[in-house]
C-alpha cells in the first residue's frame, strides 16, 4: 500500500515538475463539447493566429476548429502562485470584448471563466452560438 502510494506521489510531482519546465500557461488545449480550442502562450506575445498574421504575435486566441473568426487574448496578467491568469479577450473585429479567468487545473486541463463584458459566441449551424461563462478545456 505505501509503495502504491508512494508511485502515485512521485508521477503527480513529475506531473507538476513537467508543467513547471513547459510553462503552466503554454499550451494548446481543446474542449470537443463545443469544438472550440484555446492556444496560449501567456508569458510572452509568441503566438500567431493563421491566416491573420496581419495581426503579429499575441498571447492567445479561442477559436472555433470549423470557423475562421478568433477571439484574441490581448493582456494576460499571471498569478503562477494561484495557478490563474487574468486576460482581457477581443474579437477579431474589435466590436466585442471581455475579462475573463483562466486557472490551470489540478488534472492538466484549464477552466475559463467569463468575468465580465461580452459573452464568446462561436458561429455554428448557421447561427451564432454563445458559449458558457465557464468552459473546460483538456489536451488531446
Amino acid at each position: 500500500m505505501k509503495k502504491t502510494l508512494f508511485i502515485l506521489l512521485f508521477c503527480m510531482i513529475q506531473s507538476i515538475v513537467g508543467m513547471a519546465q513547459d510553462g503552466m500557461f503554454k499550451a494548446r488545449v481543446y474542449n470537443k463539447d463545443y469544438d472550440v480550442f484555446l492556444d496560449v502562450n501567456l508569458y510572452e506575445e509568441s503566438i500567431t493566429i493563421p491566416g491573420q498574421e496581419l495581426l503579429g504575435k499575441v498571447y492567445g486566441y479561442i477559436k472555433k476548429a470549423t470557423d475562421s473568426r478568433v477571439w484574441i487574448i490581448m493582456e494576460a496578467t499571471l498569478d503562477e502562485k494561484a495557478r490563474s491568469a487574468r486576460l482581457v479577450i477581443v474579437n477579431d473585429y474589435g466590436s466585442e470584448d471581455l475579462v475573463a479567468e483562466l486557472t490551470a487545473d489540478a488534472d492538466g486541463g484549464y477552466t475559463l471563466k467569463q468575468l465580465e463584458g461580452s459573452v464568446i459566441k462561436m458561429a455554428g449551424k448557421g447561427k451564432w452560438i454563445k458559449l458558457p461563462k465557464i468552459m473546460n478545456f483538456k489536451r488531446k
